[in-house]
């Protein structure tokens, strides 16, 4: 178990994130994301990450499905709100107007079925609205009840400082992985100064580190990797190539590709807790393995002499998306 920032919630070694079962990686089999819901519960993970726009709202109303039988009590909920989509699934921005904040959190706690969520944030900063007007109206809900904690998405470091000024911040939800090193510059050291946990996502850096990704896999138009830099022409050929280089030092562990990935993860310290997104049964037991892997001094060497900080080829959003990270900034 890890804790959330100095304040938070103590939560499971990894977090189960569950955008994947309703959006962005094309068709999902519900049942079966159900099943493996239940099967990461069983298994003793109690962290489970959403957002209200995962499917618009069809994500929030899984989990409630897949927690009917369950205690609420045994369950950490992470939920992020602001995106702003049309029908078709197109990013219209991203709003956190207190009145938003509300407006938002009233629908989620009734798509859940439950009388409070435990980790509240925006999705992406909204640069038209002071991070301390959304951040005070998440306090005025956790006065009321409704939320437990605060946290941040995608927020730079001033973001963050400005943030925790107004209300203590549980965690910061983060990209985070041998191909994604970013928050270690500035982020990061700021959140251990404030005693701010990480939540990190991507931490397969969305199936290209699980060791199963070919070059020849077709996408379909609703999956987000279709247009993700990472995964076009020549940058997939290369991100693969270093992938191909961790095979040596996860044989040598006697682990899968994936399961060295997140063991690096883990290893960067008991303030970052690896969320997994695993669809099917079978990939969350493959990634539930990383939890028996010691990585030793050399064992690290061996990973980051095959994947060097900056090796990866191609940004992890397009230029638009990443327009809009306040992380990034």
């Amino acid at each position: 178990m890890r804790t959330l920032g100095t304040g938070g919630p103590v939560v499971s070694d990894l977090g189960l994130g569950c955008m994947g079962m309703s959006d962005l990686y094309g068709p999902a089999d519900e049942a079966e994301s159900v099943a493996t819901i239940h099967a990461a519960l069983d298994a003793g993970v109690t962290l489970l990450d959403t957002g209200d726009f995962y499917g618009m709202g069809h994500n929030e109303l899984l989990i409630r499905e897949a927690l009917r039988t369950r205690s609420r009590d045994d369950v950490t909920i992470s939920v992020k709100f602001g995106a702003q989509r049309d029908h078709d699934g197109a990013w219209l921005g991203t709003d956190g107007r207190p009145a938003a904040v509300k407006t938002s959190l009233a629908y989620t706690l009734r798509r859940l079925g439950t009388d409070h969520i435990d980790v509240y944030r925006l999705s992406r900063v909204d640069p038209a609205v002071p991070i301390e007007e959304t951040v005070g109206a998440i306090a005025e809900e956790i006065g009321k009840g409704h939320v437990r904690h605060v946290g941040l998405s995608e927020a730079g470091a001033e973001t963050i400082r400005r943030a925790h000024a107004v209300h203590p911040i549980a965690d910061v939800q983060l990209e985070y992985s041998l191909l994604s090193r970013g928050i270690e510059r500035e982020i990061l050291p700021a959140c251990r100064e404030l005693g701010i946990g990480v939540t990190a996502y991507g931490v397969l850096s969305r199936g290209l580190l699980s060791g199963h990704w070919s070059k020849d896999r077709e996408l379909g138009q609703n999956d987000f990797r279709a247009v993700s830099p990472r995964f076009s022409g020549g940058n997939l050929a290369h991100n693969l190539s270093l992938v191909d280089a961790l095979r040596a030092p996860a044989e040598a562990k006697g682990v899968t590709v994936a399961q060295l990935a997140i063991a690096w993860v883990l290893a960067r310290g008991v303030d970052i807790v690896p969320l997994v997104g695993a669809r099917r049964r079978e990939r969350l037991a493959e990634a539930l393995g990383a939890l028996d892997v010691t990585l030793t001094s050399e064992d690290l060497a061996a990973i980051e002499a095959a994947v060097p900080e900056g090796a990866a080829a191609g940004a992890r959003y397009g230029e638009a998306q990443l327009a809009l990270l306040d992380s990034e900034r």
